[in-house]
């Protein structure tokens, strides 16, 4: 099968699309608007950017054309918390993932409970065992496209004790964590077996660079 993606309808690329880029960390977003209602919903169009700065970013979608309650969110604020969503919360992950409307409190909606963060006005969920603090670093708007590209500054990280470290290291035991991915439609991925690989020793003449 070859498929020119300009020929593709929107529908058939996010098909390709999420079903050949997985799995993906899904960003479990937490904010609150300008008002004081809080928000908590899941991106799968999430990813690592750099560690210095310690960046990350998440791409969110409109709905027929308006921000999402998330976007709008960070939009007015500049903060919000990326939960790493687990194993023992992908029921309540899934549950706030709905359309709801603005007047909906997806935390009581999931039955979580929140906390408040250290360094940026946004809540977290309160027994999420790792949690990204942020500010946003850039808000790109993506030319053609329905998604907004937002760049968070992680400001602080929480660990719960339930995720030890890797001794010597800052490395958290992501077997212990236990976090969930994305797949595709209605399919999430667990972390599943976890092979360690050396990296190649590559030799080098004298004075290469």
């Amino acid at each position: 099968m070859i498929r020119v993606t300009a020929e593709l309808s929107p529908r058939e690329r996010y098909q390709l699309l999420t079903s050949l880029v997985v799995p993906r960390p899904i960003a479990w977003i937490s904010t609150r608007s300008e008002a004081g209602a809080r928000n908590l919903a899941p991106f799968s169009y999430f990813g690592a950017v750099s560690a210095t700065p310690f960046l990350v970013s998440v791409s969110i979608g409109s709905r027929a054309g308006v921000d999402k309650d998330t976007l709008r969110n960070i939009r007015q604020t500049g903060a919000f918390c990326v939960n790493v969503a687990t194993e023992r919360q992908l029921v309540a992950m899934n549950e706030s993932a709905g359309e709801y409307g603005p007047e909906v409190d997806e935390f009581d909606r999931a039955g979580l409970q929140s906390a408040e963060a250290q360094t940026v006005a946004a809540p977290y969920v309160a027994d999420c065992p790792a949690v990204l603090e942020c500010r946003v670093s850039q808000i790109v708007e993506l030319p053609g496209s329905p998604n907004t590209l937002v760049i968070g500054e992680v400001l602080c990280v929480r660990l719960a004790d339930e995720v030890p470290l890797i001794p010597g290291t800052l490395f958290a035991d992501s077997r212990a964590l236990q976090p969930v991915a994305r797949l595709w439609g209605d399919l999430y991925a667990l972390i599943g077996e976890t092979p360690a690989l050396l990296r190649p020793v590559v030799d080098r003449a004298p004075g290469a660079p």
